[in-house]
Protein backbone atom coordinates (compact mmCIF):
# COMPACT_ATOMS: atom_id res chain seq x y z
CA UNK A 1 0.00 0.00 0.00
CA UNK A 2 1.79 3.73 -1.04
CA UNK A 3 0.35 6.88 0.71
CA UNK A 4 1.35 9.94 -1.04
CA UNK A 5 2.24 12.84 0.86
CA UNK A 6 2.18 16.02 -0.75
CA UNK A 7 5.18 17.88 0.42
CA UNK A 8 7.70 17.31 -1.45
CA UNK A 9 11.51 14.93 0.09
CA UNK A 10 13.36 18.78 -0.89
CA UNK A 11 11.70 21.47 -1.71
CA UNK A 12 12.15 23.01 -5.08
CA UNK A 13 12.71 26.82 -5.61
CA UNK A 14 12.92 27.70 -9.29
CA UNK A 15 14.15 31.39 -10.04
CA UNK A 16 12.53 31.89 -13.50
CA UNK A 17 11.60 29.67 -16.36
CA UNK A 18 14.44 27.70 -18.27
CA UNK A 19 12.69 25.31 -21.11
CA UNK A 20 16.25 23.68 -22.22
CA UNK A 21 17.22 23.45 -18.42
CA UNK A 22 13.81 21.49 -18.23
CA UNK A 23 14.94 18.79 -21.40
CA UNK A 24 18.05 18.17 -19.69
CA UNK A 25 16.39 17.68 -16.38
CA UNK A 26 14.26 15.16 -18.32
CA UNK A 27 17.38 12.52 -17.99
CA UNK A 28 16.95 12.10 -14.55
CA UNK A 29 13.07 11.75 -15.07
CA UNK A 30 12.80 9.28 -17.62
CA UNK A 31 16.35 8.14 -18.74
CA UNK A 32 18.48 5.66 -18.07
CA UNK A 33 20.41 6.35 -15.18
CA UNK A 34 16.92 8.78 -14.09
CA UNK A 35 14.31 8.20 -10.52
CA UNK A 36 12.05 6.16 -12.05
CA UNK A 37 14.50 3.05 -13.36
CA UNK A 38 15.97 3.37 -10.03
CA UNK A 39 12.88 2.97 -8.58
CA UNK A 40 11.58 0.23 -10.51
CA UNK A 41 14.72 -1.65 -10.18
CA UNK A 42 15.45 -1.45 -6.74
CA UNK A 43 11.37 -2.40 -6.00
CA UNK A 44 11.33 -5.30 -8.47
CA UNK A 45 13.96 -6.87 -6.50
CA UNK A 46 12.61 -6.26 -3.03
CA UNK A 47 9.49 -8.05 -4.11
CA UNK A 48 11.70 -11.16 -5.20
CA UNK A 49 13.59 -10.95 -2.15
CA UNK A 50 14.17 -13.61 0.30
CA UNK A 51 16.40 -12.04 2.50
CA UNK A 52 13.90 -9.95 5.23
CA UNK A 53 16.46 -7.39 6.13
CA UNK A 54 17.13 -6.41 1.95
CA UNK A 55 13.41 -7.07 0.94
CA UNK A 56 13.06 -3.90 4.00
CA UNK A 57 16.03 -1.68 2.36
CA UNK A 58 15.12 -2.07 -1.32
CA UNK A 59 11.53 -0.86 -0.43
CA UNK A 60 12.79 1.91 1.30
CA UNK A 61 15.36 2.94 -1.20
CA UNK A 62 12.65 2.35 -3.72
CA UNK A 63 10.09 4.41 -2.33
CA UNK A 64 12.55 6.91 -1.37
CA UNK A 65 13.66 6.89 -5.38
CA UNK A 66 9.74 8.01 -6.49
CA UNK A 67 10.10 10.73 -4.33
CA UNK A 68 13.49 12.25 -5.99
CA UNK A 69 11.19 11.37 -8.99
CA UNK A 70 8.28 13.68 -7.57
CA UNK A 71 11.15 16.33 -6.92
CA UNK A 72 12.51 16.49 -10.44
CA UNK A 73 9.35 16.74 -12.27
CA UNK A 74 8.39 19.46 -10.38
CA UNK A 75 11.55 20.89 -11.47
CA UNK A 76 10.96 20.12 -14.81
CA UNK A 77 7.34 21.72 -14.53
CA UNK A 78 8.31 24.91 -13.08
CA UNK A 79 11.19 25.52 -15.74
CA UNK A 80 8.53 25.11 -17.82
CA UNK A 81 5.56 27.37 -16.84
CA UNK A 82 6.12 29.82 -19.65
CA UNK A 83 6.55 27.46 -22.23
CA UNK A 84 3.76 25.70 -21.51
CA UNK A 85 1.39 29.08 -21.23
CA UNK A 86 2.23 30.36 -24.04
CA UNK A 87 1.48 27.40 -25.94
CA UNK A 88 -1.41 26.72 -24.55
CA UNK A 89 -2.86 30.35 -24.33
CA UNK A 90 -0.87 31.37 -27.78
CA UNK A 91 -0.27 34.82 -26.75
CA UNK A 92 2.88 35.22 -28.94
CA UNK A 93 2.10 35.39 -32.74
CA UNK A 94 3.53 32.10 -34.84
CA UNK A 95 6.81 32.99 -35.44
CA UNK A 96 7.85 34.19 -31.70
CA UNK A 97 5.62 30.18 -30.74
CA UNK A 98 7.35 28.58 -33.64
CA UNK A 99 11.26 29.75 -32.90
CA UNK A 100 10.36 28.99 -29.02
CA UNK A 101 9.66 25.38 -29.18
CA UNK A 102 13.13 24.69 -31.03
CA UNK A 103 15.55 27.21 -29.26
CA UNK A 104 15.53 25.89 -25.72
CA UNK A 105 16.84 22.56 -27.08
CA UNK A 106 13.64 20.67 -26.32
CA UNK A 107 12.15 18.51 -28.45
CA UNK A 108 8.96 18.96 -30.51
CA UNK A 109 7.58 15.89 -28.97
CA UNK A 110 8.32 17.39 -25.45
CA UNK A 111 6.53 20.89 -26.21
CA UNK A 112 3.71 19.94 -28.71
CA UNK A 113 3.08 16.31 -27.72
CA UNK A 114 3.86 16.65 -24.25
CA UNK A 115 2.91 20.70 -23.86
CA UNK A 116 5.70 21.37 -21.60
CA UNK A 117 5.01 18.89 -18.87
CA UNK A 118 7.33 16.47 -17.48
CA UNK A 119 6.99 13.32 -19.20
CA UNK A 120 8.33 10.05 -18.85
CA UNK A 121 11.31 10.45 -21.78
CA UNK A 122 14.90 11.02 -21.58
CA UNK A 123 16.45 14.47 -22.59
CA UNK A 124 16.05 13.45 -26.50
CA UNK A 125 12.60 13.03 -26.24
CA UNK A 126 13.46 8.56 -26.06
CA UNK A 127 10.16 7.14 -23.74
CA UNK A 128 11.49 5.23 -20.96
CA UNK A 129 11.51 1.92 -21.01
CA UNK A 130 11.61 -1.25 -18.49
CA UNK A 131 14.75 -2.21 -20.82
CA UNK A 132 16.65 -0.40 -18.20
CA UNK A 133 16.25 -2.32 -15.44
CA UNK A 134 19.16 -5.38 -15.19
CA UNK A 135 17.44 -7.17 -12.34
CA UNK A 136 18.88 -11.13 -12.29
CA UNK A 137 17.24 -11.87 -9.08
CA UNK A 138 20.85 -12.89 -7.75
CA UNK A 139 21.37 -10.52 -4.66
CA UNK A 140 25.30 -10.48 -5.48
CA UNK A 141 24.63 -9.34 -9.08
CA UNK A 142 22.16 -7.17 -8.48
CA UNK A 143 23.70 -5.17 -5.61
CA UNK A 144 26.73 -4.59 -7.49
CA UNK A 145 24.48 -3.29 -10.88
CA UNK A 146 22.40 -1.26 -7.98
CA UNK A 147 26.37 -0.01 -6.65
CA UNK A 148 26.59 0.96 -10.17
CA UNK A 149 23.52 2.47 -11.09
CA UNK A 150 23.58 4.96 -8.14
CA UNK A 151 27.37 5.76 -9.53
CA UNK A 152 25.79 7.13 -12.64
CA UNK A 153 23.01 9.37 -11.49
CA UNK A 154 25.65 10.75 -9.44
CA UNK A 155 27.67 11.44 -12.29
CA UNK A 156 24.54 12.69 -14.40
CA UNK A 157 23.71 15.50 -11.22
CA UNK A 158 27.06 16.77 -11.06
CA UNK A 159 26.86 17.60 -14.89
CA UNK A 160 23.77 18.75 -14.21
CA UNK A 161 24.39 20.80 -11.59
CA UNK A 162 27.95 22.28 -13.48
CA UNK A 163 25.39 23.83 -15.98
CA UNK A 164 22.52 25.81 -13.92
CA UNK A 165 23.25 29.24 -12.32
CA UNK A 166 19.66 29.14 -11.18
CA UNK A 167 20.45 28.51 -6.64
CA UNK A 168 17.48 26.67 -5.49
CA UNK A 169 18.06 23.98 -8.27
CA UNK A 170 21.61 23.51 -7.87
CA UNK A 171 20.45 23.18 -3.88
CA UNK A 172 17.91 20.35 -4.83
CA UNK A 173 20.14 18.53 -7.71
CA UNK A 174 22.56 18.71 -4.96
CA UNK A 175 20.30 17.23 -2.52
CA UNK A 176 19.42 14.27 -5.32
CA UNK A 177 22.96 13.64 -5.71
CA UNK A 178 23.76 13.13 -2.33
CA UNK A 179 21.08 10.70 -1.69
CA UNK A 180 22.80 8.39 -4.47
CA UNK A 181 25.87 8.79 -2.33
CA UNK A 182 24.03 7.51 0.82
CA UNK A 183 21.81 4.54 -1.71
CA UNK A 184 25.15 3.44 -2.57
CA UNK A 185 26.82 3.02 0.71
CA UNK A 186 23.83 0.84 1.99
CA UNK A 187 23.98 -1.84 -1.20
CA UNK A 188 27.53 -1.42 -0.44
CA UNK A 189 27.02 -2.43 3.32
CA UNK A 190 24.57 -5.10 2.31
CA UNK A 191 26.59 -6.71 -0.73
CA UNK A 192 29.24 -6.83 1.99
CA UNK A 193 27.34 -8.78 4.36
CA UNK A 194 26.78 -11.44 2.19
CA UNK A 195 29.54 -13.19 3.97
CA UNK A 196 30.37 -15.23 0.26
CA UNK A 197 29.51 -12.34 -2.14
CA UNK A 198 32.29 -12.86 -4.98
CA UNK A 199 32.01 -14.68 -7.47
CA UNK A 200 28.63 -14.07 -7.92
CA UNK A 201 25.60 -16.90 -7.82
CA UNK A 202 26.29 -20.29 -6.62
CA UNK A 203 28.88 -22.08 -8.53
CA UNK A 204 32.80 -21.89 -8.03
CA UNK A 205 34.80 -20.67 -11.18
CA UNK A 206 37.45 -23.30 -12.91
CA UNK A 207 40.37 -22.82 -10.57
CA UNK A 208 42.82 -23.61 -14.00
CA UNK A 209 41.37 -20.25 -15.37
CA UNK A 210 39.90 -18.17 -11.99
CA UNK A 211 43.82 -16.63 -11.89
CA UNK A 212 44.87 -16.63 -15.45
CA UNK A 213 45.32 -12.61 -17.16
CA UNK A 214 45.70 -12.70 -20.72
CA UNK A 215 47.14 -9.70 -22.17
CA UNK A 216 45.66 -9.87 -25.67
CA UNK A 217 46.59 -6.10 -26.72
CA UNK A 218 49.72 -6.63 -27.02
CA UNK A 219 52.52 -3.51 -28.20
CA UNK A 220 53.51 0.04 -27.06
CA UNK A 221 51.39 1.24 -24.35
CA UNK A 222 51.68 -2.01 -22.23
CA UNK A 223 51.38 -1.55 -18.78
CA UNK A 224 51.42 -3.64 -15.09
CA UNK A 225 49.67 -3.22 -12.16
CA UNK A 226 47.33 -5.11 -9.30
CA UNK A 227 44.96 -5.99 -12.09
CA UNK A 228 46.95 -8.11 -13.92
CA UNK A 229 50.38 -9.03 -12.43
CA UNK A 230 51.80 -9.83 -8.79
CA UNK A 231 51.23 -13.27 -6.64
CA UNK A 232 47.25 -13.24 -7.69
CA UNK A 233 47.66 -13.33 -11.25
CA UNK A 234 49.20 -15.90 -13.84
CA UNK A 235 50.33 -13.55 -16.70
CA UNK A 236 50.27 -14.79 -20.17
CA UNK A 237 51.75 -12.97 -22.98
CA UNK A 238 52.85 -15.99 -25.31
CA UNK A 239 49.28 -15.87 -27.24
CA UNK A 240 50.38 -19.47 -28.22
CA UNK A 241 49.34 -20.75 -24.54
CA UNK A 242 46.08 -20.03 -25.16
CA UNK A 243 45.52 -20.85 -28.12
CA UNK A 244 43.42 -22.89 -26.67
CA UNK A 245 43.65 -22.55 -22.89
CA UNK A 246 42.37 -26.27 -22.06
CA UNK A 247 43.46 -29.85 -23.10
CA UNK A 248 41.53 -29.53 -26.79
CA UNK A 249 42.66 -28.96 -29.93
CA UNK A 250 40.54 -26.02 -30.14
CA UNK A 251 38.38 -26.72 -32.62
CA UNK A 252 34.55 -27.30 -32.55
CA UNK A 253 32.75 -30.24 -33.17
CA UNK A 254 29.09 -31.70 -32.69
CA UNK A 255 27.69 -35.51 -33.20
CA UNK A 256 25.12 -36.21 -35.08
CA UNK A 257 22.98 -39.20 -35.51
CA UNK A 258 23.19 -40.97 -39.44
CA UNK A 259 20.51 -38.35 -40.58
CA UNK A 260 21.65 -35.31 -39.93
CA UNK A 261 24.73 -36.30 -41.09
CA UNK A 262 23.44 -37.15 -44.23
CA UNK A 263 21.81 -34.11 -44.77
CA UNK A 264 24.73 -32.00 -43.61
CA UNK A 265 26.76 -33.47 -46.38
CA UNK A 266 24.35 -32.84 -48.59
CA UNK A 267 24.35 -29.59 -47.90
CA UNK A 268 27.77 -28.94 -48.14
CA UNK A 269 27.93 -30.41 -51.70
CA UNK A 270 25.27 -28.10 -53.06
CA UNK A 271 26.80 -25.11 -51.76
CA UNK A 272 30.39 -26.30 -52.30
CA UNK A 273 33.12 -23.68 -54.11
CA UNK A 274 34.94 -24.58 -56.98
CA UNK A 275 38.44 -23.24 -56.29
CA UNK A 276 40.01 -24.15 -59.68
CA UNK A 277 37.65 -21.75 -61.57
CA UNK A 278 37.97 -18.12 -61.77
CA UNK A 279 33.87 -16.87 -63.17
CA UNK A 280 33.92 -13.31 -64.39
CA UNK A 281 31.90 -11.13 -61.88
CA UNK A 282 30.00 -8.23 -62.08
CA UNK A 283 32.80 -5.84 -59.86
CA UNK A 284 35.24 -7.27 -62.96
CA UNK A 285 32.49 -6.10 -65.77
CA UNK A 286 31.79 -2.77 -65.03
CA UNK A 287 35.57 -1.89 -63.19
CA UNK A 288 37.09 1.50 -63.25
CA UNK A 289 39.55 3.52 -61.87
CA UNK A 290 40.36 2.51 -58.63
CA UNK A 291 38.32 -0.48 -58.71
CA UNK A 292 42.01 -2.21 -57.94
CA UNK A 293 43.28 -5.43 -59.76
CA UNK A 294 40.22 -7.18 -61.86
CA UNK A 295 39.96 -9.91 -64.30
CA UNK A 296 41.00 -8.60 -67.95
CA UNK A 297 37.58 -8.70 -70.10
CA UNK A 298 38.66 -9.89 -73.10
CA UNK A 299 37.01 -7.86 -76.14
CA UNK A 300 34.77 -9.58 -78.47
CA UNK A 301 35.21 -8.63 -82.23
Amino acid sequence: MFMHNKRLQYTVRVSEPNPRLACMLLEQFGGADGELAAAMRYFTQALGEEDPGRKDMLLDIATEELSHLEVIGSIVAMLNKGLKAQLSEAQQDEAELFAMVGQFGTSAKESLLFGGGPALVDSAGVPWTAAYIDTRSEPTADLRSNIAAEARAKIVYERLINITDDPGIKEALGFLMTREVAHQKSFEKALYSIENNFPPGKLPGIEQFANVYVNTSQGEGDETGPWNSGEQWERIDDLEQTMPIDDGDGTATVVLGKEDKAALTQLMLRGESATDKDPTTGADLGAGPGAGKTKQIEEID
